[in-house]
């Protein structure tokens, strides 16, 4: 093993032929401490090294594989984790270490930089597979929201020039196959052969190798923001309002007004200052599953298809073009999104700003006791994104009864005395 010329001697070089003394630990899915679950291994200099399936930061590790053919990136290049610790801590949480409870990331995917630096010595790579840092939004909504008085800064959670203060986290996805297998339903070799077979056979162990349990699938992650404390983020007393959003690149970055994301997006994002302003907190959660996880080609098929049917764009086939392109409404397997919240001990969302009945229901079915469910407000609905709405309406999202605004109310002012006290 050679030691790269630089003044941290904890910065290594893999070579080519990693140390083969020492075995190659096993992976303890749900074990109550990272020394007892032990490191995920995804070695690019010696697969034989590996203890899981798959290379690290999924949805990129094809362009590293360009990166290193071009001979822009040392193939042997091993990250230098110095200072790379998250800012706040997370965890540990009981929902850790309940059976079933996360089985598509690793929890303590935050904290592997400094715990394995012995495996790295060895010239084993082992990476973070999450990581937390510290940093400000800056959205014109939120200067529209303290001109229309909805919001006021506070120097606190929201600066004088419309910053506000957040911790945000990037996930990457791990997934433990047999716990996949059963929270989706079906058997563990069915899955890993469908995995295999239709990624155009790009991970032969899915089929070779069944003693490797946890694969890293090269898709999208997640992006996590917090507004307030995160050390109370899973303390069911302390408030807390969530959007819960799945990516929409035409809405949220460009403005589309086909639909109400971006909207309803921002909508969560005032929720959340306002709850942390309070003495809450808030979250928003940000799924890279674009255009319903069908991905955006098929995302624009679709709305060629609702716009050139016969009659016009209607509510009555918005659902049905989508299926006629793509073969099914929806990819997005909500079943997995609760391990987000039990990665953060959360048990209860105070405010809820969703619709959808599968998100709501998910986080239910894994005991998340949502209190209060938050449609986005009618006059932040595009005129273009009517037929959405009107769609999935008739399809059965959540829309605010008379009882329920009511209910709301109450809730309200119960929420707004813990608040103040």
């Amino acid at each position: 093993m050679e030691k790269n010329k630089t003044n941290n001697p904890s910065h290594i070089v893999l070579t080519s032929h990693p140390p083969r003394e020492g075995k190659i630990p096993k992976i303890s899915w749900g074990a109550k401490t990272l020394e007892e679950r032990g490191p995920l291994i995804a070695s690019m200099a010696d697969h034989a090294h590996s203890n899981v399936i798959g290379a690290y930061a999924g949805a990129y590790s094809v362009y590293r594989a360009v990166a290193v053919a071009t001979g822009a990136l040392n193939p042997l290049h091993v990250p230098d984790l110095h200072n790379t610790a998250p800012p706040d801590k997370i965890g540990p949480h009981p929902q850790w270490f309940e059976e079933g409870k996360i089985v598509s990331l690793d929890p303590w995917g935050h904290l592997v930089g400094e715990a394995f630096d012995e495996y790295r010595a060895r010239g084993l790579d082992v990476r973070p597979t999450i990581a937390v840092t510290k940093a400000h939004i800056n959205m014109p909504e939120i200067h529209d929201a303290v001109r229309a008085g909805r919001l006021k800064p506070d120097g606190k959670i929201l600066k004088d020039n419309g910053d506000v203060r957040v911790t945000k986290a990037a996930i990457d996805p791990v997934w433990h196959l047999p716990s996949i297998s059963k929270r989706l339903g079906v058997d563990e070799h069915s899955l890993r052969r469908s995995l295999f077979e239709h990624s155009g056979g790009m991970f032969p162990e899915l089929v070779t190798r069944p003693d490797l349990k946890v694969f890293l699938p090269p898709i999208g992650g997640h992006t996590l923001y917090f507004m307030g404390d995160v050390s109370t983020i899973h303390d069911p007393n302390v408030p807390l309002a969530c959007r819960l959003h799945d990516e929409c690149n035409g809405s949220d970055v460009f403005g589309s007004d086909i639909c109400t994301c971006r909207p309803y997006l921002c909508h969560g994002i005032e929720l959340c200052i306002e709850t942390a302003q309070k003495g809450g907190n808030g979250l928003i959660v940000y799924n890279r599953k674009e255009g319903r996880a069908l991905g955006e080609v098929t995302k624009f098929l679709v709305y060629n298809a609702r716009k050139r049917q016969e009659g016009g764009d209607s509510a009555a086939k918005y659902f049905e073009r989508t299926e006629c392109v793509a073969g099914v409404q929806d990819m997005r397997f909500q079943e997995l999104m609760p391990d987000i919240f039990h990665w953060l001990g959360i048990t209860r969302i105070h405010r809820f700003a969703s619709m959808s009945n599968m998100k709501h229901d998910a986080l239910a079915k894994h005991g998340i006791e949502i209190l209060e469910r938050i449609p986005i407000p009618p006059e932040l609905i595009p005129p273009d994104a009517s037929v959405e709405m009107e769609a999935k309406k008739a399809a059965g999202y959540f829309v605010q009864s008379p009882d329920d605004i009511a209910d709301a109310d109450e809730l309200k002012n119960v929420k707004g005395r813990s608040l103040d006290e």
